[in-house]
């Protein structure tokens, strides 16, 4: 079969795969629904999702605490909900940004008219709710830092709009998908207030202070024009680059001197490593090529990737750490 033909079939019943192509009518799915999972810009929900069941799985094993015969049913759930929260933001974030999504972004479902910044805006308060609830099921101190996350995601989006900010929209951003993300997924089984993931989640909430940073080069133009400041468009990709690559670089290369310190276990050196892909990201940066699929430049996919490695090395590491404790589960 032709690609051409494979091309037809697929346009008919399924419809756009990517979320740059043009939307098209199809068999089974409606514009409508595809808006609605466009919207939620799946790709970017995956770190949160992996990083927070890496987390859950990790204070599992570091807390030495009896372990249920359901763990993984709440471990699920629980990154189910980190996710949520970032899909409820990525919706509100969609709404709120329409005018600066035309210039930049005129694929995405609200500039192409299939579907209204309310009914994204109330999309996101349905999933956001969901969330919450979902959340205090699990435990109360769980459901205070969905809360937080929450608080922080709604205000960098609505007023007072922290994202318009030089500076504190870096860190506005930073610290839910970090420090509290961290915390969250700590506290399902584990003290949130332990050295441990406090350092774990410190280290995430530099890193993407500077990481984050890549999000910005192709939307430089949009943000100027509507009013949002951000270091991109202020001082240029270059220096931006420079700028960032210390917050990438040095959290990772300063785990042996929290291992000296007793803060971390010694068991995660490797984690050091990571630091090559702070440095590829600083070149892809500086590069500025654009994925034809994602949307944003490579150096944007690296960050997620290696924020999502962090995750999954020091929860393997931690697991085997405490490999005694790990042999009880199964």
């Amino acid at each position: 079969m032709s690609n051409r033909k494979i091309k037809d079939i697929r346009n008919k019943y399924i419809g756009k795969i990517t979320m740059k192509e043009p939307y098209t009518k199809t068999k089974y799915l409606s514009n409508q629904v595809r808006a609605g999972w466009d919207l939620l810009r799946p790709f970017t929900l995956l770190a949160p999702y992996i990083v927070s069941l890496a987390i859950v799985v990790a204070s599992l094993i570091y807390s030495n605490k009896p372990v249920q015969t359901n763990w993984w049913v709440t471990v699920g759930q629980a990154a189910l909900t980190v996710a949520i929260v970032n899909a409820a933001s990525n919706a509100l974030n969609q709404a709120t940004d329409v005018e600066s999504d035309k210039i930049s972004k005129p694929y995405r479902p609200i500039p192409q008219g299939v579907i209204s910044k309310e009914t994204a805006q109330s999309l996101a308060y349905i999933f956001y709710l969901f969330a919450l609830i979902r959340a205090v099921t699990i435990n109360t101190m769980f459901g205070v830092f969905i809360f937080l996350i929450m608080l922080f995601t709604v205000t960098y989006s609505l007023p007072p709009r922290m994202k318009k900010y030089l500076f504190i929209n870096q860190i506005w951003i930073a610290i839910p998908r970090g420090m509290l993300g961290i915390l969250a997924s700590w506290s399902v089984f584990g003290n949130p207030f332990s050295p441990t993931p406090i350092a774990i989640g410190a280290i995430a909430t530099v890193y993407l202070i500077g990481g984050m940073s890549t999000k910005d080069i192709t939307d430089s133009l949009a943000d100027k024009e509507t009013g949002t400041k951000t270091l991109i468009n202020t001082y240029g990709t270059k220096k931006t680059a420079l700028i960032c690559f210390p917050f990438m670089f040095f959290p990772f290369a300063f785990i042996p001197i929290l291992i000296n310190a007793n803060i971390l276990d010694s068991y995660l050196y490797p984690l050091t490593g990571l630091v090559i892909l702070s440095i590829i990201i600083l070149y892809l940066m500086l590069k500025k090529t654009e994925s034809k699929t994602l949307e944003n430049i490579h150096a944007w996919s690296i960050m997620y990737i290696q924020y999502i490695f962090f995750a999954l090395g020091f929860s393997v590491l931690t697991i085997f750490g405490g490999i005694e404790n790990f042999s009880t589960i199964f």
